[in-house]
């Protein structure tokens, strides 16, 4: 299959709960349906979008949680990686930006269609669980990055 390249710009939201846990979402590549793994909320920005807006956005679209782009902090990480999803082969800019949530209600209702059939569940992770799972979770850092949230380190 020939892969579309795609250049984007994401916001990853993390959204915390009052045990300091993060919310991740499980799915798959259409393309590789057998290998799930657990994953941050988030996209690409869109227009004129500053990327806490695009977080805010997203942590709506995804889950169904409501915040504003001035409630994140952060970021608490930055990178570049490449991958491939569906059609696409994808080199991602990223920052993550963290909102303390408390108790919430998680929906899916306003997810993009393709999202909808490759989203399996939501669960929330504690740094601790995230290091000891042996499930694939991105990114690879996620349980340091977690760390830097909880006190509050970010990048500037």
């Amino acid at each position: 299959m020939t892969m579309i390249p795609l250049r984007r710009f994401t916001a990853r939201a993390l959204p915390v709960d009052d045990q300091g846990r993060v919310l991740l979402l499980n799915g798959f590549d259409p393309v590789r349906p057998d290998e799930p793994f657990w994953f941050t909320i988030g996209g690409a920005m869109e227009g004129a979008e500053t990327l806490q807006q695009a977080a805010a956005r997203e942590l709506f679209e995804e889950v169904g949680i409501r915040v504003t782009a001035e409630e994140f902090t952060g970021p608490y990480g930055t990178g570049t990686i490449e991958f491939s999803f569906a059609q696409y082969a994808i080199t991602q800019d990223q920052a993550y930006f963290a909102v303390r949530v408390g108790q919430v209600e998680v929906s899916f209702e306003h997810m993009e269609q393709l999202e909808k059939e490759t989203t399996l569940g939501h669960r929330w992770w504690s740094a601790e669980e995230i290091e000891a799972t042996e499930e694939i979770v991105f990114p690879e850092d996620l349980a340091a990055i977690l760390r830097r949230v909880r006190t509050g380190e970010g990048l500037g």
